[in-house]
């Protein structure tokens, strides 16, 4: 059951589609008290054996239990343990134990969960104003509530088929010599492959919807003969647009008056990769119309796909930032020279260039300023939105603006291509973008507690929605190994997005780089045999508003032990996986909830299988095998190695698991 509450006046997000149209001011105090004197804030007295599921991509564990976070999209490539915000805001939570309740705060702004973090046993939400709607969900299990939750939220985003396929990906392809390098290293070495990723370097000068005719001549024919080899390309979409007379995107949107304002009504300006730019006000329904048809430009060159990127929105600098560092920096120049003059001791010769190369021996006034400059608080309170007429200050409804930019390409793709699906994913979200495109989990680390994570995210964000979801297999930032990306490329075959990208100025991480390439092609192929029963169970859960990834304790409630394993994850409703992201071992152990077949896909093409009992066992997986969890009688559908998906050959179908089990097929041609 389902109950809407409202506080104050809500800010309208569009995040709920479906839910209860009676909306009550009064709140029923046995779910949890409520005070909104000084802002908002809800308090919840935990019971010791209650687990807090969901927040979507956020840090940490399953079981949310035991810290603190808080909604606010940043741009932090730095995921450690002691992060409370990542990018994005998904603000669903469901407590479950003697009773299974879930609560939505719709509420685009910081909003804080201290969940046992102050007191271990009080969940507080708190946000500083009390304008918000509040849904609370009643259900008889934890996955009960996260499926009437779907339900009210609207149907997730379907990609298209060749989506499942893998992705190259690395900032630092320059060329489109690069791309076909890359291309060429993967075909040479038979290793599938369906896409490669195109960061800021395609474009002139990083403006949106440009292509570098010097890199990249002949665009069209370019992206014409990468398809004529099955390989899509997909590029990236930031969302500052690059102040430049003669850029036309710029000159028409300050014409018709679609990018964010200051207070006084001129257009906000900040520092992205392309210098100063401005944002599309994708908040106002007609510059969100008039942002998404200019991916058009890029669709009528061939182009299928693209990912939304830096959309928080990331602020490098601002005019401000500028001013104050500059002042603070002036002022502890003219201490030193006044210290100088004084006869006191001074530090070496040099010391003002030291200062600037190492931030960690200026006063804490001046780091700060330096640290203050990216994506700070005070610029998003320095700009503002036109909604319905009306002037709303970004930090307000700061959570929504990547939503909005990648429902702007969402819109605008129904007009542009109504009979095609078209890739689409996103860096920053908030609850009802899962309507529009998937996301990924951002600027991660080559390091292997990110494996872990990686996995831990998944089923939170199925809960909020989100389907399409990966992460940056490899890792983005560092430097990768060998037996790092191999087991992470093992998870990544089970992700709905399977993308190897990586920063500039990291170690080449794409897979035929590496020592006994056949290796990669093997884990890589595992893949493609599944993606039948991958797509199969990612079009049930988006069609009956379920997920594709569960908890081990939302399939099996009453088993203690399942509720605690954190490292395994149910996938659709016939296998669970349990990858190895631990260095140097030979492989793990699992919980097995009940009896289940254990396959492993051998390098040598063959398929290991043995039936294990309920418990705890010890499974051998090396470097360059994947293994997987079938329920006593389910089955899934197996094919042929292909080396891209439009290559699969449904005709060579077989069946893996229990004997006369029956398995739901789905296919389509999208």
């Amino acid at each position: 059951m389902v109950k809407k509450y409202i506080f104050g006046a809500p800010f309208e997000t569009d995040a709920v589609v479906c839910g209860p149209e009676e909306c009550s001011r009064e709140y029923d105090a046995q779910n949890g008290t409520i005070t909104t004197e000084n802002g908002f804030c809800f308090h919840y007295e935990l019971n010791d054996t209650d687990v807090i599921y969901g927040l979507g991509e956020a840090n940490r564990g399953i079981n949310k239990r035991g810290y603190i976070y808080v909604s606010d999209c940043s741009d932090d490539p730095d995921h450690s343990e002691d992060k409370t915000s990542l990018y994005g805001a998904h603000n669903f939570i469901i407590i479950s134990g003697a009773r299974n309740i879930g609560l939505f705060f719709d509420y685009p702004a910081a909003i804080t969960f201290d969940i046992g973090y102050t007191k271990q046993s009080v969940l507080e939400v708190s946000c500083e104003r009390a304008d918000l709607y509040l849904y609370l969900i009643t259900g008889d299990s934890a996955y009960d509530v996260a499926k009437q939750f779907r339900k009210i939220i609207g149907k997730s985003y379907i990609p298209p088929k060749y989506a499942f396929g893998f992705g190259q990906s690395r900032w630092g392809y320059k060329t489109a010599e690069d791309i076909e390098n890359v291309a060429k290293g993967y075909r040479e070495n038979k290793i599938p492959l369906d896409m490669i990723y195109m960061d800021i370097d395609y474009m002139q000068d990083y403006k949106d919807f440009t292509v570098n005719s010097e890199r990249f001549p002949h665009f069209p024919e370019f992206v014409k003969k990468m398809r004529s080899e099955n390989v899509r390309l997909i590029p990236i979409i930031d969302a500052g647009i690059k102040i430049e007379e003669g850029y036309d995107v710029y000159e028409e949107g300050a014409e018709k008056g679609y990018f964010c304002k200051r207070e006084d009504g001129t257009d906000f300006a900040a520092a992205v990769w392309p210098g100063w730019t401005h944002f599309p006000d994708v908040l106002n329904p007609d510059a969100r119309a008039w942002f998404g048809a200019k991916y058009e430009r890029l669709i009528s060159q061939g182009i299928e796909g693209f990912w939304n990127d830096m959309n928080e929105p990331a602020i490098f600098y601002s005019k401000e930032g500028i001013d104050t560092l500059n002042e603070t920096i002036k002022e502890y120049a003219d201490y030193l020279k006044n210290k100088e003059k004084s006869g006191e001791d001074t530090p070496a010769d040099g010391l003002f260039d030291e200062l600037m190369d190492n931030a960690r021996a200026l006063p804490s006034r001046v780091k700060g300023a330096f640290e203050n400059l990216q994506n700070s608080p005070d610029d998003y309170r320095r700009f503002y939105h036109n909604v319905n007429g009306k002037m709303i200050r970004h930090d307000l409804v700061h959570n929504l603006y990547g939503f909005n930019m990648t429902r702007a390409a969402a819109e605008a793709f129904e007009k542009i291509a109504p009979d095609k699906r078209i890739l689409l994913f996103s860096r920053s979200s908030y609850i009802g973008m899962h309507r529009y495109g998937g996301v990924w989990t951002g600027d991660n680390k080559s390091w292997w507690s990110h494996i872990l994570l990686n996995l831990k995210m998944m089923p939170s964000l199925n809960m909020c929605g989100f389907l399409y979801t990966g992460a940056d297999l490899g890792g983005f930032g560092c430097n990768t190994t060998r037996d790092l990306l191999l087991r992470w490329l093992a998870l990544g075959v089970f992700t709905p997005l399977m993308r190897n990208h990586a920063a500039l100025g990291t170690r080449n991480q794409e897979c035929y780089r590496f020592e006994n390439v056949d290796d990669f092609h093997h884990i890589i192929s595992v893949r493609y045999r599944l993606i039948p029963y991958l797509y199969s169970e990612y079009m049930k859960a988006a069609q009956n508003d379920d997920l594709y990834f569960k908890p081990l304790g939302f399939v099996y409630p009453d088993d203690k032990i399942a509720i605690q394993t954190e490292d395994q994850l149910m996938l659709g409703n016939e296998i669970m996986i349990a990858p190895v992201y631990t260095q140097n071992v030979s492989g793990r152990c699992v919980y097995l909830p009940e009896e289940m077949m254990f396959a492993k896909f051998c390098p040598d093409g063959s398929i290991y299988t043995q039936v294990l009992d309920k418990g705890h066992h010890y499974v051998e997986i090396a470097l360059n095998e994947v293994g997987l969890f079938i329920k006593k009688g389910k089955r899934i559908p197996l094919v042929d190695v292909a080396q891209s998906v439009e290559e699969i050959d449904m005709s060579t179908l077989t069946w893996l698991g229990y004997e006369g089990a029956e398995y739901e097929l789905i296919e389509d041609d999208m």
